[in-house]
């Protein structure tokens, strides 16, 4: 891989402990969810920090599929939410799994499907995770 950028950020204290990123952007607290058997407090916990880097990400890749394609897109309108769920495994692990809701105003259901899934080829994240945790992809089309 020829490397185009490098970020780096430092958790101390684990799941309830501090983050921030080497150049400042990301400087804040983490707290345990009361589902995980924390106390709920207001810091953020790292399914969704996952999460936020995976939609940004992937709503990127729709961006540059639709790009490529030449099909006109409001880039500033398409949505993706990322639901993250923290669970365990037959054998007791842990496990994550990922749920992409993709809202790309003004498409139809078979050009929405196409961006869909080329960007879930394209995209770093999904790559990242592919055969690791299950995706589930869902398009929101206009109603």
């Amino acid at each position: 891989m020829k490397t185009l950028y490098e970020a780096t950020s430092t958790a101390v204290g684990g799941r309830s402990g501090h983050v921030k990123s080497e150049d400042g952007p990301i400087d804040f607290n983490l707290s345990v969810p009361k589902g995980m058997g924390g106390d709920g407090g207001d810091g953020a916990n790292p399914e969704q920090l996952f999460g936020s880097a995976y939609a940004a990400c992937f709503g990127g890749a729709v961006q540059s599929v639709a790009k490529s394609k030449k099909i006109d897109i409001d880039d500033d309108a398409i949505s993706i939410s990322a639901t993250i769920g923290f669970g365990k495994d037959e054998e007791g692990g842990f496990m994550l799994e990922a749920t992409l809701d993709c809202f790309i105003p003004g498409v139809d259901l078979e050009t929405g499907e196409m961006l869909v899934n080329e960007a879930h080829e394209a995209c770093p994240f999904s790559k990242a995770t592919r055969d690791n945790i299950t995706v589930t992809l869902n398009l929101l089309l206009d109603e």
